[in-house]
């Protein structure tokens, strides 16, 4: 008797969609990250 898990066949995930899909989420997150920390310390400058 076999288990599940093993006769399952393993996926790999291109480096590079991985990098790409990081970028696409990484860029927007950080650019909105920096306005955040720009208008936060405009309050208490």
């Amino acid at each position: 008797m076999s288990h599940p898990a093993a006769d399952r066949q393993q996926t790999h995930t291109p480096v590079a969609l991985i990098g790409f899909a990081w970028t696409l989420v990484g860029v927007p997150l950080a650019y909105g990250l920096y306005n955040a920390v720009k208008a936060a310390s405009a309050l208490f400058s």
